[in-house]
Protein backbone atom coordinates (compact mmCIF):
# COMPACT_ATOMS: atom_id res chain seq x y z
CA UNK A 1 0.00 0.00 0.00
CA UNK A 2 1.56 3.82 -0.54
CA UNK A 3 0.42 6.30 1.95
CA UNK A 4 0.93 10.01 0.95
CA UNK A 5 1.51 11.97 4.06
CA UNK A 6 1.31 15.63 4.03
CA UNK A 7 2.74 17.96 6.94
CA UNK A 8 5.72 17.39 8.69
CA UNK A 9 5.01 18.21 12.00
CA UNK A 10 4.82 15.66 14.97
CA UNK A 11 1.91 14.14 13.60
CA UNK A 12 3.67 13.64 10.15
CA UNK A 13 6.91 12.55 11.33
CA UNK A 14 5.74 9.82 13.55
CA UNK A 15 2.91 8.59 10.90
CA UNK A 16 5.54 8.12 8.22
CA UNK A 17 7.99 6.63 10.67
CA UNK A 18 5.13 4.17 11.37
CA UNK A 19 4.38 3.43 8.75
CA UNK A 20 7.81 2.12 7.05
CA UNK A 21 8.64 0.01 9.97
CA UNK A 22 4.93 -1.66 8.90
CA UNK A 23 6.49 -2.21 5.27
CA UNK A 24 4.61 0.25 4.01
CA UNK A 25 5.54 2.72 0.53
CA UNK A 26 5.08 6.20 2.11
CA UNK A 27 6.14 9.65 0.72
CA UNK A 28 6.13 12.62 3.03
CA UNK A 29 5.57 16.44 2.16
CA UNK A 30 6.79 18.66 3.92
CA UNK A 31 6.79 22.68 2.09
CA UNK A 32 9.73 24.06 4.93
CA UNK A 33 12.96 22.72 3.27
CA UNK A 34 14.23 22.84 7.00
CA UNK A 35 12.20 20.85 8.03
CA UNK A 36 11.65 18.47 5.45
CA UNK A 37 16.28 18.12 6.09
CA UNK A 38 15.86 17.01 9.01
CA UNK A 39 13.13 14.62 8.57
CA UNK A 40 15.25 13.44 6.03
CA UNK A 41 18.18 12.99 7.71
CA UNK A 42 16.58 10.52 10.04
CA UNK A 43 14.40 8.30 7.54
CA UNK A 44 15.84 9.30 4.53
CA UNK A 45 14.54 9.81 1.06
CA UNK A 46 10.81 9.61 1.42
CA UNK A 47 10.50 13.24 2.33
CA UNK A 48 9.54 15.86 -0.20
CA UNK A 49 10.36 18.82 -0.13
CA UNK A 50 7.06 20.96 -1.92
CA UNK A 51 4.05 22.43 -0.78
CA UNK A 52 1.15 19.62 -1.32
CA UNK A 53 -1.91 22.51 -2.04
CA UNK A 54 -0.03 22.36 -5.02
CA UNK A 55 -1.21 19.62 -7.46
CA UNK A 56 1.89 20.14 -9.64
CA UNK A 57 3.70 18.74 -6.82
CA UNK A 58 1.36 16.34 -5.44
CA UNK A 59 1.64 15.07 -8.56
CA UNK A 60 5.34 14.65 -8.79
CA UNK A 61 5.03 12.72 -5.36
CA UNK A 62 3.00 9.81 -6.78
CA UNK A 63 -1.05 11.36 -5.83
CA UNK A 64 -1.90 9.71 -9.05
CA UNK A 65 -0.97 6.16 -7.63
CA UNK A 66 -1.49 6.64 -3.64
CA UNK A 67 -4.09 3.99 -1.87
CA UNK A 68 -4.46 6.95 0.79
CA UNK A 69 -3.48 10.43 0.66
CA UNK A 70 -3.56 11.83 5.09
CA UNK A 71 -3.59 15.48 4.92
CA UNK A 72 -2.05 16.19 8.68
CA UNK A 73 -0.94 19.78 8.36
CA UNK A 74 -1.79 22.05 11.26
CA UNK A 75 -4.05 24.30 8.81
CA UNK A 76 -7.30 22.93 8.01
CA UNK A 77 -7.54 25.21 4.86
CA UNK A 78 -4.16 23.39 3.61
CA UNK A 79 -5.94 19.92 4.67
CA UNK A 80 -9.00 20.42 3.05
CA UNK A 81 -7.42 21.22 -0.21
CA UNK A 82 -4.52 18.89 -0.13
CA UNK A 83 -7.59 15.96 -0.11
CA UNK A 84 -10.01 17.87 -2.54
CA UNK A 85 -7.08 17.71 -5.24
CA UNK A 86 -6.41 14.18 -4.08
CA UNK A 87 -9.77 12.92 -5.10
CA UNK A 88 -11.14 14.59 -8.02
CA UNK A 89 -8.08 15.35 -9.71
CA UNK A 90 -6.16 12.21 -8.67
CA UNK A 91 -8.87 9.97 -7.94
CA UNK A 92 -7.34 8.80 -4.93
CA UNK A 93 -9.21 6.05 -3.36
CA UNK A 94 -9.35 7.06 0.07
CA UNK A 95 -8.42 10.87 1.88
CA UNK A 96 -7.77 11.29 5.56
CA UNK A 97 -7.69 14.66 6.81
CA UNK A 98 -6.35 16.42 10.21
CA UNK A 99 -8.90 18.98 11.68
CA UNK A 100 -8.07 20.94 14.64
CA UNK A 101 -11.10 23.28 14.67
CA UNK A 102 -14.06 20.50 15.43
CA UNK A 103 -16.58 23.22 13.59
CA UNK A 104 -14.91 22.56 10.57
CA UNK A 105 -15.82 18.79 10.41
CA UNK A 106 -19.40 19.01 9.10
CA UNK A 107 -17.80 21.17 6.01
CA UNK A 108 -15.08 18.52 5.53
CA UNK A 109 -17.61 15.60 5.64
CA UNK A 110 -20.01 17.72 3.26
CA UNK A 111 -16.83 18.25 0.73
CA UNK A 112 -16.35 14.72 0.21
CA UNK A 113 -13.06 13.53 2.83
CA UNK A 114 -13.54 9.87 3.36
CA UNK A 115 -11.83 10.31 7.12
CA UNK A 116 -11.88 12.98 9.57
CA UNK A 117 -9.37 12.72 12.66
CA UNK A 118 -9.84 15.32 14.98
CA UNK A 119 -7.62 15.52 18.08
CA UNK A 120 -9.78 17.88 19.95
CA UNK A 121 -12.27 15.96 19.36
CA UNK A 122 -10.51 13.36 20.53
CA UNK A 123 -9.58 14.70 23.88
CA UNK A 124 -12.74 16.79 24.56
CA UNK A 125 -14.37 12.87 24.11
CA UNK A 126 -12.31 11.85 26.71
CA UNK A 127 -12.84 14.49 29.44
CA UNK A 128 -16.85 14.36 28.65
CA UNK A 129 -16.76 10.61 29.97
CA UNK A 130 -15.10 11.61 33.08
CA UNK A 131 -17.32 14.56 33.90
CA UNK A 132 -21.62 14.08 34.06
CA UNK A 133 -22.81 16.48 31.01
CA UNK A 134 -26.34 16.76 30.12
CA UNK A 135 -25.61 16.52 26.30
CA UNK A 136 -25.29 13.80 23.80
CA UNK A 137 -21.33 12.40 23.23
CA UNK A 138 -20.58 12.31 19.63
CA UNK A 139 -18.63 8.91 19.65
CA UNK A 140 -17.84 8.39 15.64
CA UNK A 141 -18.97 9.34 12.26
CA UNK A 142 -20.04 7.29 9.81
CA UNK A 143 -19.46 7.04 5.81
CA UNK A 144 -19.71 10.61 5.09
CA UNK A 145 -20.93 12.25 7.58
CA UNK A 146 -24.21 10.73 7.22
CA UNK A 147 -24.79 8.76 10.33
CA UNK A 148 -22.85 9.10 13.75
CA UNK A 149 -22.61 6.80 16.38
CA UNK A 150 -24.17 8.99 19.27
CA UNK A 151 -23.95 8.02 23.40
CA UNK A 152 -26.50 9.77 25.62
CA UNK A 153 -25.68 9.15 29.52
CA UNK A 154 -29.32 9.00 31.26
CA UNK A 155 -29.11 11.52 34.07
CA UNK A 156 -31.57 11.91 37.00
CA UNK A 157 -34.64 13.68 35.73
CA UNK A 158 -33.73 11.57 31.86
CA UNK A 159 -37.51 10.99 30.96
CA UNK A 160 -36.52 7.05 29.88
CA UNK A 161 -35.67 5.96 32.94
CA UNK A 162 -38.32 3.66 33.76
CA UNK A 163 -39.26 2.84 30.48
CA UNK A 164 -38.32 0.26 28.10
CA UNK A 165 -35.80 1.25 25.21
CA UNK A 166 -38.05 -0.14 22.80
CA UNK A 167 -41.02 1.75 23.98
CA UNK A 168 -39.35 5.18 23.36
CA UNK A 169 -40.08 7.80 20.23
CA UNK A 170 -36.95 7.51 18.55
CA UNK A 171 -37.08 10.24 15.33
CA UNK A 172 -37.03 8.53 12.15
CA UNK A 173 -33.32 8.18 10.95
CA UNK A 174 -32.20 7.02 14.19
CA UNK A 175 -31.63 3.79 15.92
CA UNK A 176 -30.82 2.81 19.51
CA UNK A 177 -28.66 -0.19 19.37
CA UNK A 178 -27.11 -0.87 23.02
CA UNK A 179 -26.71 -0.06 26.43
CA UNK A 180 -24.00 0.19 28.47
CA UNK A 181 -24.83 -0.40 32.16
CA UNK A 182 -22.08 -0.80 34.96
CA UNK A 183 -19.26 -1.05 32.54
CA UNK A 184 -20.92 -4.13 30.37
CA UNK A 185 -22.71 -3.60 26.81
CA UNK A 186 -26.50 -4.79 27.33
CA UNK A 187 -28.41 -5.55 24.16
CA UNK A 188 -32.00 -3.92 23.84
CA UNK A 189 -35.07 -6.24 24.28
CA UNK A 190 -38.45 -5.38 25.38
CA UNK A 191 -37.49 -6.14 28.54
CA UNK A 192 -34.94 -3.51 28.59
CA UNK A 193 -36.03 -0.66 31.48
CA UNK A 194 -33.63 2.13 31.76
CA UNK A 195 -31.81 3.08 34.19
CA UNK A 196 -30.56 6.30 35.82
CA UNK A 197 -26.86 6.46 34.63
CA UNK A 198 -27.40 4.03 31.68
CA UNK A 199 -25.03 4.80 28.73
CA UNK A 200 -28.03 4.65 25.39
CA UNK A 201 -26.23 4.32 22.11
CA UNK A 202 -27.44 5.08 19.22
CA UNK A 203 -26.91 5.67 15.30
CA UNK A 204 -28.57 8.00 13.12
CA UNK A 205 -28.39 11.65 11.23
CA UNK A 206 -27.37 14.53 12.52
CA UNK A 207 -30.83 16.09 12.11
CA UNK A 208 -32.21 13.47 14.77
CA UNK A 209 -30.35 14.85 17.51
CA UNK A 210 -32.95 17.14 18.79
CA UNK A 211 -35.63 14.78 19.46
CA UNK A 212 -33.08 12.28 20.00
CA UNK A 213 -32.30 14.90 23.55
CA UNK A 214 -35.44 15.38 24.50
CA UNK A 215 -36.16 11.61 24.48
CA UNK A 216 -32.68 10.74 26.43
CA UNK A 217 -31.82 14.40 28.18
CA UNK A 218 -34.93 16.06 28.65
CA UNK A 219 -34.12 18.49 31.68
CA UNK A 220 -31.74 16.99 34.02
CA UNK A 221 -32.74 17.87 37.83
CA UNK A 222 -29.98 20.75 39.23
Amino acid sequence: MFVLVVGGGKVGYYLTKELIESGHEVALMEKDRVRAGQIADEIGSVVISHDGCEGKYLHEAGANRADIVAAVTGDDEDNLVICQMAKHHFDVPRTIARVNNPKNESLFRHLGVDEIISPTRMILGSIEQDIPVHELLHLAALGVGELEIIEARLQPGSPAIGRSALDLSVPEGCSLFGVIRDGKPTPLSAGTILAEGDKVIAIGRPDCEPALRDQLIGEPEG
